[in-house]
């Protein structure tokens, strides 16, 4: 198994706004993550730690601004945000403790109407070609080859 957590090491290859939004509990601006129109197969990474979060499947356009997913692949708490005057539910990483975003209720009903509204600062995209390198072989079955 393996140990994914955050180190002192991941912390300081973050560019400021993926410091600003995993440690700081930051939002990019909507619309600017480089990972909102990605439609390649593979999955999303905390940033962080390295933890597999959510898979390419399981992505959706909403709309938002920014990458919705439907469910999580594992490795997320959710956690109440009462921040801004609004009660939300706040998604974190589970080993690396990083803020990435939010879960609605408003998602696809035929996939089971939750919205992981998530920032792109707070992943890493990791193609389908290249999961098992890099040590998420067992994530395989959860990814699609059509985009």
């Amino acid at each position: 198994m393996t140990d994914y957590r955050k180190t002192d090491e991941a912390l300081a290859a973050l560019t400021p706004e993926q410091f600003r939004v995993t440690q700081q509990n930051g939002t990019e601006r909507p619309g600017t993550g480089p990972l909102l129109y990605n439609k390649e197969p593979g999955i999303y990474v905390d940033i962080v730690s390295g933890e597999p979060l959510f898979a390419s499947s399981d992505k959706f356009e909403s709309g938002c601004g920014w990458p919705s997913f439907t469910k999580p692949i594992a490795n997320v708490t959710e956690l109440r945000d009462t921040t801004h005057g609004m009660i939300r539910t706040e998604v974190r990483s589970a080993h690396g403790d990083s803020h990435l975003g939010h879960v609605f209720d408003d998602g696809p009903r035929d996939r089971g109407g939750l919205r992981y509204c998530i920032n792109s600062a707070s992943l890493r995209f990791v193609p389908k070609g290249e999961m098992e390198a890099q040590g998420y072989g067992a994530y395989l079955d959860q990814v699609e080859d059509v985009a």
